[in-house]
């Protein structure tokens, strides 16, 4: 969340935070990290109440 925030590219994100060179995968680093950044937002809408809620 914090590299979207800090306007970083999606093939940048790739790179840094999932580890995937979207130069040599670029389908593979685009579904990647989409999954990604979807599971980081439900977390912070959702998922953080199951935590708590133990």
């Amino acid at each position: 969340m914090g590299a979207r925030a800090d306007n970083a590219s999606e093939a940048e994100m790739a790179d840094l935070i999932l580890g995937i060179d979207p130069t040599l995968e670029p389908e593979r680093a685009r579904e990647a990290l989409r999954s990604h950044i979807d599971r980081a937002n439900w977390m912070v809408t959702t998922g953080y109440k199951d935590l708590l809620a133990g």
